[in-house]
């Protein structure tokens, strides 16, 4: 049976690769874009299984506006893939008030805004699946991207809360965590800051990890989605690439080790 499936930021990378591939399977699809002439060829290669629409995530009022367009055009939105988003660029000391705020607006509030116009449709039917775009630097950081990292950090406590909460209204909640991919999210889709001199070593050191074999091919996962939008009980947590798990299991090793040779001052913090 066909799904209706709602993806923020279907303009390029991830969001339109998903949209094509769910619509070529034979499901419908609400596309949302800041500009929808990027949508044009999927619009006229599958008509009515698609309705693109004109959104920027940080308009409230919008996105709410988006989700009453797609209800009335589809009946329901089975599943919602939050993938609107950027990456900033920049040492942490270099960022501007500007550029902080934009990007926390964007990559959390933006989600928010969507997960919370989302929820009473889905309650309403009893059933849901919210994908949330998160990334590996949502636990485990990069230098250089301070910001960013604070934004999947935070796009990760948030869903995980999220679903405790409906998890008993039939709605499921995912957690996407991709690694590195050859989509232009670092290219024509990322802002960067003004560099500071002081911080060209780190900058530079970042840049020397940046090997073409560590970013995955992005069209690789579109099976991935497909089956995790058709799981019947899907995972809170999903990473993409073969990096991230080995990565995070050593970070998370590292982290474990601390909090145990601290854990005596840990304990006696406690009082009683």
């Amino acid at each position: 049976m066909a799904k209706t499936i709602f993806i923020t930021g279907a303009s390029r990378g991830f969001g339109k690769l998903w949209a094509e591939a769910f619509l070529k399977r034979g499901d419908n699809v609400v596309a949302t874009a800041r500009d929808t002439n990027t949508l044009n060829d999927l619009t006229a290669a599958y008509g009515d299984k698609i309705l693109a629409l004109q959104l920027d995530v940080n308009n409230r009022a919008d996105v709410f506006a988006a989700i009453e367009k797609a209800t009335q055009k589809f009946g329901s939105i089975d599943t919602l893939i939050n993938n609107a988003g950027y990456g900033l660029f920049g040492a942490i000391e270099e960022t501007t008030e500007a550029e902080a705020r934009a990007q926390i607006e964007t990559n959390v509030f933006g989600l928010l805004w969507v997960t919370q116009a989302v929820l009473p449709v889905m309650r309403k039917q009893g059933h849901g699946h919210i994908i949330q775009l998160s990334s590996v630097v949502g636990v485990a950081t990069l230098p250089i991207l301070g910001v960013y990292n604070a934004s999947k950090f935070a796009v990760e406590g948030l869903s995980e809360t999220l679903a405790t909460e409906v998890k008993g209204f039939g709605i499921n909640v995912t957690i996407l965590e991709p690694n590195g991919f050859a989509t232009d999210w670092a290219g024509a889709s990322a802002a960067s800051t003004t560099p500071m001199d002081v911080y060209q070593p780190v900058r530079d050191a970042f840049q020397a990890g940046l090997t073409d074999d560590i970013f995955g091919v992005p069209e690789a996962t579109t099976d991935a989605v497909l089956k995790l939008v058709d799981a019947e009980n899907p995972p809170l947590r999903l990473f993409l690439g073969k990096i991230a798990l080995p990565w995070v299991k050593q970070v998370y090793a590292d982290r474990l080790a601390t909090w145990e040779e601290w854990n005596d001052v840990s304990v006696a913090a406690h009082g009683k």
